[in-house]
C-alpha cells in the first residue's frame, strides 16, 4: 500500500536542485553535495520520488573500471510539482519555535529561541544575565 502524504523539506530541496536545469540528468552524488544529505537519506528518497512519477531514473553505463551509475532528472509531473510549491525561503532563513508571553508587568518575553534552545539555560537569553532556568522575567 502506498502511503499518499506529503513530500518532507529534505525532499523538496531535492526537488528544488533537480528544477534549477530539469531536463539535465545529475548523479546522486552530485545531489548528495548539493543539498548536503547523506547518502543514506539522498537514495531512500529518490526511490520513493521515481515511485511517485516526479522522477525519471536512468542508468549510464559503466566505463573502464567504473561501475554503472544511477542518474535522476524531473519528470514532467515532477516539473509541475515544483512549479506548484510555495516560493523558498530565502537563504538563511530558518524556523523558530518562539512563543511570546507576557510578565506580571507587562514586558513580553520569549520562551524560546531560534533553533529551539531554551532562553533560561544561556545567561546571555536572560535579560537580567542570571542564566537561572527560573525566576522573574
Amino acid at each position: 500500500m502506498q502511503r499518499n502524504r506529503p513530500p518532507s523539506a529534505q525532499a523538496i530541496s531535492v526537488l528544488r536542485a533537480l528544477s534549477a536545469a530539469p531536463a539535465r540528468w545529475r548523479y546522486g552524488y552530485d545531489l548528495v553535495t548539493e543539498v548536503h544529505l547523506k547518502s543514506g537519506s539522498l537514495y531512500p528518497m529518490l526511490v520513493r520520488l521515481a515511485d511517485r512519477g516526479l522522477l525519471e531514473t536512468s542508468w549510464e553505463p559503466g566505463q573502464g573500471s567504473r561501475p554503472p551509475r544511477h542518474l535522476y532528472r524531473l519528470t514532467l509531473a515532477g516539473r509541475e510539482y515544483v512549479a506548484a510549491l510555495p516560493a523558498a525561503r530565502p537563504a538563511g532563513a530558518f524556523r523558530t519555535r518562539a512563543t511570546v508571553g507576557m510578565r506580571r508587568d507587562g514586558d513580553a518575553h520569549c520562551h524560546d529561541v531560534p533553533g529551539g534552545q531554551r532562553s533560561g539555560t544561556d545567561p546571555a537569553l536572560r535579560p537580567d544575565g542570571s542564566g537561572r532556568p527560573g525566576g522573574a522575567w
